[in-house]
């Protein structure tokens, strides 16, 4: 039977329709839905320091929640005899409740740091989930009745449920991109307060509106003798599957082509905008008459494009890699509109279900209800799937195989045909086939052609790989992404350096924190200092497994000897009662999705909670990852909490270094190498001496008036994408605005105590710094003999400068077949780069060969032993180790 109905005076003296402004006020609401749903998933995201477990939250969240309120109100509905009324004070409510959720969430954020100590990371998970969905479960209940009393209103006008319906979703397109402007500009509070706004003139609205509408008589006497209809109970559990289906797509859809596509924090709005605008179509398009073949070619669609989507993967991620975007918002609508070509055949026709099916029962309104609450139920139950059980065990591309077969699978069952199963059978082998990640190499053939795969770990919180490239070097990808971290010698030393600084910059370090564990290279750093503790935090599980199996040649197996545990740094940080002598901050990518949260305020008040009286935090930055602008926030941010704070340049490197009270000095680094043995001394300085360390001082991080990053107020997330494709991440600007900020040598040595015997020696490392930086400069604006004038002064500086020796050695070895001009063999001119550089690679090689062309076969096995030493994966040195 029908739901009770409200007769509308369709046309005011104007002819406008009141049920086309219904609809209209629900396409507001669409937006403000939405939007709700994309800002308080960043919140989770930060809350949670991975963005996927944010989404699979809030979707989950919405999705209980709008189901349970559909079949509520399609329940008890019958009982209201003021639909739109009731709507309005219900956008009204949650309006207000997202004005006040911003507070409750700081002081039970606030809490739960209190109490983190109490719980393991699982059941700290656990208690944020039950948050999350205690707290958007209750608007998100009110919008699931909002979309029963709105059907209730519009009964028996001339707007149809597939109208309604796809109305609402287009607003929903809308509120998923609102937050890509107002995140940027208002922050994360602002903006709630902005869609709660909208949210309130939706509810005034629909309140004036609700005077113009009376029941009628024949409603009456419909609240008072009928109850609502339902399809039956096999319709509804197919139908929830297909919603379970569904989400899986879209979570799985944010993994794989957030991946390889958009990488920011504004990926979920893109894509969820994309989703949400092939279902709109789909819904609003549903021809009125429905050929009996239409179930098959719904559930045809859907798995093929599913299937479709899964296997161009690669070519969409080699686009992506190949193309030069001109403009940030150039690159978001590029591939914005590479989704929609991919997705639209699938989210069509999972738009035009619920019209389908709505219809098959006679009152499509009150079906329409119930078939609405069941598939959000499943969508619910399809999110937590994704995340706890398939995204683990078979991995993204497996699972949206699999979602795409199960909504085949019960779109078939009403079709009308057991031929039409046949579709299903011929997926089977196409999903077989595109079941794994593709490889690396096809990923990302520009920069890892010619690589191999030899590990893969995917689970909700990141996708981790281990790559050998065709030198026979590693390297650790997570979520398809590097930094530094790989075997080849060089990224190896500069991994190691993010420990020696920091430890060389405390007088008497005992223990140390990492956090962020990467290879273990970074750790194995610590490994000359005597008597210390290190603990590593590392929440990725891929990564952990991978440090310890992969790349134990090169980090000298330090797994052993350090405590690791598997955390987020937030909890960690919160929960426990340790305080160590030094912190370090581990790099990532600061635009991603997740992770600007690392160098907010309040993470860096964390970690300065955590050190001891005399401790040190050092928080280590890439600054090809940064333009100026974001980099002045984070050293803004740092500041407000370490105000003695101070930076050092190790290569392309910043090191911002909080010291918990005073500035770190030279006499407390003198002091700390003279504990030690000579050869300790060596090793703990990288073979670099104390000297070359202290020049690479950079000065005082400076008082200055902007913007900061807060966790509840984002910046970098939002600038940095932006920045990148406009083309603002400028190395050479960096540099050449750093060089501003250099202070003179003496006052350099002033800040840093260095005694009036041992000024020659830092001021010499202290200018051979400087220089090298100008060379990097004068290299990337392609003035390669200025740079190569510059390299060579600043090796008169300072020869045990590492990165400068290498450079000089660099250009010696570009230059060998120059050498016979100068009087020189060839042996002699690559003997002549040893003794600028003992450890370059390339001279040694070509050494090697030399001595093994001409029969040495002690020297040739000296050099390959110096080799092997220095790069023990190298595929060429160990075929023959």
């Amino acid at each position: 039977m029908p739901l009770p109905t409200f007769s509308l005076n369709y046309k005011n003296s104007s002819g406008i329709s009141w049920c086309w402004l219904v609809a209209f006020l629900y396409c507001l609401s669409g937006v403000t839905s939405l939007a709700y749903e994309v800002l308080w998933a960043r919140m989770l995201s930060m809350q949670f320091g991975v963005s996927i477990f944010g989404v699979v939250l809030t979707v989950a969240a919405f999705m209980f929640g709008l189901g349970l309120g559909s079949l509520a109100g399609a329940r008890w509905i019958n009982r209201c005899n003021a639909p739109l009324t009731l709507f309005a004070v219900l956008e009204i409510a949650i309006a207000m409740y997202a004005i006040m959720l911003p507070n409750w969430l700081r002081a039970i954020s606030g809490w739960m740091e209190g109490v983190a100590a109490q719980f393991s990371l699982t059941q700290w998970y656990l208690l944020q989930g039950a948050e999350v969905l205690c707290l958007l479960f209750i608007p998100a209940l009110a919008m699931g009745v909002g979309f029963a009393l709105v059907l209730k209103v519009v009964d028996r006008t001339p707007l149809s449920l597939g109208k309604l319906y796809g109305f609402n979703t287009l607003g929903g397109v809308v509120g998923a991109l609102l937050p890509l402007w107002s995140l940027p500009v208002l922050g994360w509070i602002n903006s709630v307060r902005v869609v709660a706004l909208l949210g309130f003139v939706v509810g005034v609205a629909a309140l004036v509106l609700s005077k113009f509408t009376q029941p009628s008589d024949a409603t009456i006497r419909s609240v008072e003798n009928n109850r609502p209809s339902r399809p039956v109970l096999r319709t509804l559990m197919i139908y929830a599957g297909i919603g379970a289906g569904s989400i899986m797509l879209e979570i799985g859809w944010i993994r794989m082509y957030g991946m390889v596509m958009l990488r920011t924090e504004y990926v979920l709005g893109v894509i969820l905008a994309v989703f949400l605008l092939g279902i709109a179509l789909g819904s609003m398009l549903l021809p009125r008459k429905h050929n009996k073949w239409l179930p098959m070619v719904l559930a045809s669609l859907t798995g093929g494009g599913v299937l479709l989507s899964v296997w161009l993967l690669p070519s969409i991620s080699t686009w992506v890699e190949n193309s030069q975007f001109q403009s940030f918002f150039g690159a978001l609508w590029s591939q914005a509109i590479v989704l929609v070509m991919v997705t639209l055949p699938v989210t069509l026709a999972l738009g035009a279900w619920l019209p389908l099916l709505a219809d098959r029962f006679g009152s499509t309104d009150s079906s329409g209800v119930w078939l609405y609450g069941a598939n959000c139920l499943g969508g619910g139950v399809g999110a937590v799937l994704a995340s706890l059980l398939f995204m683990p065990l078979v991995g993204s591309p497996a699972m949206l195989s699999l979602a795409g077969l199960i909504i085949v699978g019960l779109g078939l069952l009403w079709a009308h045909s057991r031929w039409a199963w046949l579709i299903l059978l011929a997926m089977l082998p196409i999903a077989w086939a595109v079941r794994g990640l593709p490889p690396v190499h096809e990923l990302l053939p520009k920069i890892e052609a010619n690589s191999s795969d030899l590990y893969l770990y995917e689970d909700a919180i990141s996708l981790t790989h281990v790559v050998r490239q065709q030198n026979g070097q590693r390297i650790l990808l997570s979520d398809l992404q590097r930094m530094d971290a790989s075997t080849e010698p060089s990224a190896v030393e500069i991994q190691k350096d993010q420990a020696r600084l920091a430890l060389l910059l405390h007088s008497e370090p005992h223990s140390v924190l990492f956090l962020g564990l990467g290879t273990g290279i970074s750790v194995a750093g610590s490994q000359p200092f005597p008597e210390l503790q290190r603990t590593a935090v590392e929440l990725s599980q891929g990564s952990i497994f991978a440090a310890t199996q992969w790349f134990s040649p090169v980090n000298n197996n330090v797994m052993d000897q350090a405590q690791i545990v598997r955390d987020d740094a937030r909890h960690f940080l919160s929960s426990t009662p340790l305080h160590y002598d030094v912190i370090i901050g581990d790099l990532f990518h600061p635009d991603l999705a997740g992770m600007g949260s690392l160098l907010s305020v309040q993470q860096f008040q964390r970690a300065r909670n955590h050190l001891n009286v005399d401790g040190i935090f050092v928080q280590w930055l890439a600054l090809n990852q940064f333009d100026i602008q974001s980099l002045k926030v984070v050293l803004r941010s740092f500041r407000m909490v370490f105000p003695n704070a101070q930076m050092f340049m190790d290569g392309m490197h910043l090191a911002l270094v909080g010291p918990k009270n005073s500035p770190p000095g030279a006499q407390g680094t003198i002091e700390n190498l003279h504990r030690m043995a000579m050869q300790t001394r060596t090793l703990a300085t990288g073979n670099e001496g104390v000297w070359t360390w202290l020049g690479r001082y950079w000065g005082p991080i400076t008082e200055s008036d902007g913007p900061i990053q807060d966790e509840w107020m984002p910046y970098i997330e939002y600038s940095l994408p932006r920045a990148r494709y406009d083309g603002n991440v400028n190395l050479e600007n960096m540099m050449m605005w750093l060089l501003h900020r250099h202070p003179d040598t003496n006052t350099a040595a002033d800040i840093l105590g260095v005694d009036a015997a041992d000024k020659s020696q830092f001021g010499r490392a202290y200018v051979a710094t400087e220089l090298a930086v100008r060379a990097w400069v004068a290299s990337i604006q392609g003035d390669g003999e200025k740079s190569g004038r510059l390299i060579w002064l600043a090796y008169q500086a300072n020869p045990r400068d590492r990165w400068i020796a290498n450079a000089l050695a660099d250009n010696m070895l570009q230059s060998l077949s120059q050498a016979s001009q100068h009087g020189f063999s060839q042996r002699e001119a690559l003997q002549k780069i040893l003794k600028v550089y003992p450890d370059h690679v390339g001279a040694l090689r070509a050494l090697w060969h030399l001595e093994q062309a001409s029969g040495n076969t002690q020297a040739a096995e000296s050099y390959h032993s110096r080799l092997l030493a220095l790069s023990p994966l190298d595929s060429e040195v160990n075929v023959t180790s």
